[in-house]
């Protein structure tokens, strides 16, 4: 069976300029993941948000929602109240993406200590130390 050239290819991520790549990018940065995790749990606001996600500085909390918000996970709701009041929730786009992002999250939390183990293991082999 023959493929037509204007049949789309499905989307790989091994594949160097596939577009999933990017969006994959945006899921597991560091930020990405710890935004989608806390607004998981609930809406919040810019300030609240940012407490939350201890570590992130206004402009990467900014960068980060805006990329999220464009990809379609997250949704800004502007109130058009003094002073301005903006929350953040997840779409249901984001949800199912926040799902597997915070399965990772734990998994992660729960091997912390295998992976310390093993760096320390392999940091020993490299230095000639014996285990």
């Amino acid at each position: 069976m023959s493929v037509s050239v204007d049949t789309p290819r499905p989307f790989n991520v091994r594949e160097p300029m596939c577009p999933s790549r990017g969006v994959l990018e945006h899921l597991t940065s560091r930020w990405g993941v710890l935004v989608l995790v806390a607004l998981r749990e609930r809406s919040y606001r810019f300030s609240e948000l940012r407490r939350e996600v201890g570590g992130v500085s206004e402009k990467m909390l900014a960068q980060t929602l805006q990329t999220l918000e464009r990809d379609g996970f997250v949704d800004r709701d502007a109130k058009p109240v003094i002073p301005p009041r903006v929350d953040y929730s997840l779409t249901p786009l984001g949800l199912e993406a926040a799902e597997y992002v915070q399965a990772l999250a734990r998994w992660t939390e729960r091997h912390t200590p295998e992976v310390q183990r093993a760096r320390v293991t392999y940091d020993e082999e490299r230095a000639g130390v014996p285990s």
